[in-house]
């Protein structure tokens, strides 16, 4: 296996800016096996029925991107990824190098809000502790804007419209983007056609933000996220003819839980080629970056017919990334 097998052309100019309004107007693009079917995600109600069951990561992106400054005046950017013990937070910062350890970081007004305590164990993030009497989320609301990844230059769609409309606890640091595209008229013609909802939570952590950086993909590093998987959704599960998992995050909170045996706790799951499915028969997710873990999961569930999947959407322009539009993809259409 090497890294090039997960790499393909991505034009600039299909990497979603904004997203489409209203959200289910996004286009879907339908794994039929043999033939790929163009279609919405408005009409997802017309391809579900009794006996299916659809999973949904119902995670809330926190305000976790900090504009800060050095007491120099030196910009300093924090994006917060967990809360660990004790009120620190992991945290990817840039410019890092130059920092203090134990250095006071400033808002725009002047007041004191978190220090910069050091790198982490990992070589990848850093320790901050943020100022904020007990109460993370208000103090984040006041001085802290929603994540956007970076390929995405406007800020027009920091705001409701990066949560999916079922979100429940805030904690990720990046939205389940395949979930964006649902609206409450939708999810209620799912239900209306006999389909079970069903929710996990998976903290959407660092490896959203990193590339695979090594030659050999086995050899990557994946970090480990938060998952809850409650005993309601298992009951679902086992009683459904297909389980439809909506994005790459639900996807793994459900194949961790049914490879493990446990219900929550912390995943380092990396599902790639050669990996044995337990649980989830389709799913529903955007297209993603190339040369990322994301790539291989799907190049897992539905082998090398990923290339042509992901060709044909170039060729009808179809929209990628966060913002972008979506494929439903059936596993057991593909002999791999």
């Amino acid at each position: 296996m090497h890294i090039s097998d997960f790499d393909y052309e991505l034009p600039d100019e299909l990497i979603a800016q904004e997203p489409v309004e209203p959200r289910d107007s996004a286009r879907l693009l339908v794994d039929g096996g043999d033939r790929l079917h163009h279609r919405h995600v408005r009409d997802l109600h017309e391809m579900v029925g009794p006996g299916d069951v659809l999973v949904v990561n119902d995670t809330r992106v926190i305000p976790a991107r900090l504009r800060l400054r050095r007491g120099s005046g030196g910009a300093v950017e924090v994006l917060l990824l967990e809360m660990t013990d004790g009120g620190v937070w992991s945290a990817l910062v840039r410019p890092a190098a130059k920092l203090r350890p134990n250095e006071t970081l400033l808002d725009e007004d002047g007041d004191e809000v978190a220090t910069f305590i050091g790198r982490r164990n990992d070589g990848d993030t850093f320790d901050v502790r943020l100022h904020d009497d007990g109460q993370p989320m208000a103090l984040l609301d006041r001085i802290g804007s929603l994540p956007l990844p970076p390929y995405i230059t406007s800020d027009s769609g920091a705001n409701e419209r990066y949560q999916t409309v079922y979100s429940r606890r805030p904690a990720s640091a990046a939205a389940p983007t395949a979930g964006l595209h649902f609206t409450p008229s939708l999810l209620d013609l799912i239900q209306q056609r006999g389909a079970r909802l069903a929710r996990v939570e998976l903290v959407v952590g660092l490896d959203t933000f990193r590339p695979i950086s090594t030659d050999d993909p086995l050899q990557h590093r994946i970090h480990t996220e938060l998952y809850s998987v409650p005993d309601e959704t298992i009951d679902a599960v086992n009683r459904a003819e297909r389980v439809i998992a909506v994005g790459t995050t639900a996807v793994r909170a459900l194949e961790s839980t049914f490879t493990t045996g446990r219900q929550s706790g912390r995943t380092n799951l990396f599902i790639h080629r050669g990996y044995e499915w337990k649980v989830v028969d389709l799913m529903m997710t955007n297209f993603h970056m190339p040369r990322t873990t994301l790539l291989m999961m799907i190049e897992a569930f539905v082998g090398p017919a990923w290339r042509d999947i992901y060709r044909e959407a170039i060729e009808r322009r179809y929209r990628f990334l966060s913002f972008g539009d979506a494929m439903l993809l059936d596993r057991h259409a593909h002999d791999h």
